[in-house]
């Protein structure tokens, strides 16, 4: 009876009272914990002033969803150089908007901030876009031959093949008043290409609907990451786990990985055997895959079969999606501006002659044609921004600093768009790009492919992609924009629309 009531008078056993008690400490640490950090990053950030916040949701509540580059052109003009920009309560960055700044940042050889990157690691692993340090310079090192002119050379012809399947599907779908979406179908153009060029496989994907998966894979990620970065919660990787958008971004892992991993496999296979790997040598020149699975460093170390996948994946997503960027909004771009359009078609007319395709000499031709291509790339950069974490402190030009530690991000949309920099920004001008122009801009003004040692490695492979789609569509069609249906762009890890980019297409003669 004894036992009974000093169990009812003490119902919860001692151990229970010490989980309970290490939890509240649990929470009291983390609570100080996150207090400070944001104590430090107001006195970070002291000086240099920003939009008001919300105590809780920092900015996120100002920045409408679909409106994000309204917002941030907004605050770049109200502070050319730099603010603030608070993601919640504890968690922000420096958004750098003048290339004075720019230059200070990519020159720092600082890693990339991996509180968004971080999230990309499940689907792309640890790759070039990710890696930092020694093991991404390694990387880097071997990768470069990939990339090299005699390498790129042979490309061309392929992609020109790509590009003619996906004008040829586009002259089944056009009418006199309906326009074409074209991302959906530049996506698949560019994925084509890529796994021609880079991993000399002929995959049909433009014409098999099953290679969509990768496409939408692709298309899913990209979004939810950026919507993860955004959503506080999400941050916590449980919460993530258990979520609907956290399983919607295992399933689409999954489909990209598969697609990767038949990639690898088919290619192995053909070089298990020497003699094989001879013929393939004869037959052709080594591609991308050939090479990242052959590189050895100073000491006959290779990559491994984890490094090889993080390669491919990250490549596979940067030259085709950025890249099918790129091209979208340049031939809206061309679309919207017919005179510029015209004179393009001109020179390319005048370059290639009775030829109906493009060869690697009429690239280095195409003088206006670049220049309207670097104008769209500014308008309209595939990456709008990147960050990086500083390794150590940084000190600005007119003297402001940051302390180790801080998040800064890189805003090419506004640096592109930046008033300060650039006359009548919003306007559409080829010649901004002309030589008698070019030694007077700014050396970071120009940035859609970030710059400094962390730059693209892939940016000519990308240069000449955009030429030979350029080139073979305004041979074939002229292009004009759909009132009904303007594109509206959106930041997300690439500058998509989220209304699709609909363009009337009318075949030329």
């Amino acid at each position: 009876m004894a036992f009974l009531l000093e169990k009812i008078a003490n119902p919860f056993p001692p151990l229970l009272y010490l989980a309970a008690g290490f939890c509240l400490l649990f929470v009291l640490l983390k609570v100080t914990q996150v207090y400070r950090k944001r104590q430090q990053l107001f006195k970070a950030f002291e000086s240099f002033p920003g939009p008001p916040r919300h105590w809780l949701h920092g900015h996120n509540s100002q920045v409408a969803q679909g409106d994000e580059l309204n917002k941030v052109l907004s605050w770049m003009k109200e502070y050319p150089y730099a603010y603030p920009r608070w993601l919640g309560a504890f968690m922000a960055s420096l958004v750098v908007t003048h290339p004075e700044y720019a230059k200070e940042v990519f020159g720092h050889g600082d890693p990339k901030t991996m509180t968004a990157y971080k999230w990309m690691i499940p689907w792309l692993g640890k790759g070039l876009l990710i890696l930092h340090g020694p093991k991404w310079f390694q990387h880097r090192r071997l990768l470069t031959p990939g990339f090299h002119y005699d390498v790129l050379k042979p490309y061309v012809p392929l992609m020109a093949e790509s590009v003619q399947v996906m004008l040829d599907k586009w002259e089944k779908l056009i009418t006199l008043d309906k326009s074409v979406e074209l991302f959906e179908h530049v996506s698949l153009m560019t994925l084509d290409s890529i796994m021609k060029c880079a991993f000399s496989c002929h995959s049909n994907c433009q014409t098999e609907s099953d290679s969509n998966s990768y496409i939408k894979a692709v298309y899913d990620l990209t979004y939810l990451v950026f919507h993860r970065v955004r959503f506080f919660p999400y941050h916590n990787d449980f919460m993530y786990q258990i979520s609907p958008q956290g399983h919607r971004f295992r399933e689409a892992c999954r489909i990209a990985h598969l697609h990767t991993d038949n990639v690898i496999k088919e290619r192995k296979r053909s070089l298990q055997d020497q003699q094989e790997f001879q013929k393939i040598q004869k037959k052709r020149c080594l591609d991308f895959l050939d090479i990242l699975l052959s590189a050895k460093d100073e000491n006959g170390v290779g990559l491994s079969d984890e490094d090889v996948r993080a390669e491919v994946d990250t490549f596979m997503f940067e030259g085709h999606d950025t890249t099918a960027s790129g091209i979208s909004w340049l031939l809206y771009c061309m679309a919207l501006h017919p005179e510029h359009q015209q004179r393009c078609r001109e020179e390319i007319k005048e370059i290639l002659g009775d030829r109906d395709t493009i060869q690697w000499d009429d690239l280095g031709r195409m003088t206006y044609s670049t220049m309207c291509i670097k104008e769209s790339l500014r308008l309209y950069p595939p990456v709008p921004a990147v960050s990086r974490q500083l390794i150590k402190p940084i000190t600005f030009f007119d003297g402001r600093t940051l302390p180790e530690g801080v998040e800064v991000g890189v805003s090419i949309y506004s640096i592109h768009r930046n008033p300060s920099i650039w006359q009548d920004p919003e306007v559409f001008d080829p010649m901004r790009f002309s030589p008698e122009n070019l030694s007077k801009r700014h050396p970071f003004a120009f940035l859609p492919f970030s710059a400094g040692p962390r730059n693209c490695i892939g940016q000519q492979f990308a240069m000449n992609e955009l030429k030979v789609a350029l080139a073979l569509t305004l041979l074939r069609f002229e292009l004009s924009p759909d009132p009904a249906n303007p594109p509206k762009a959106i930041p997300q890890v690439i500058l998509r629309s989220s209304t699709g980019i609909h363009l009337l297409l009318k075949k030329w003669h």
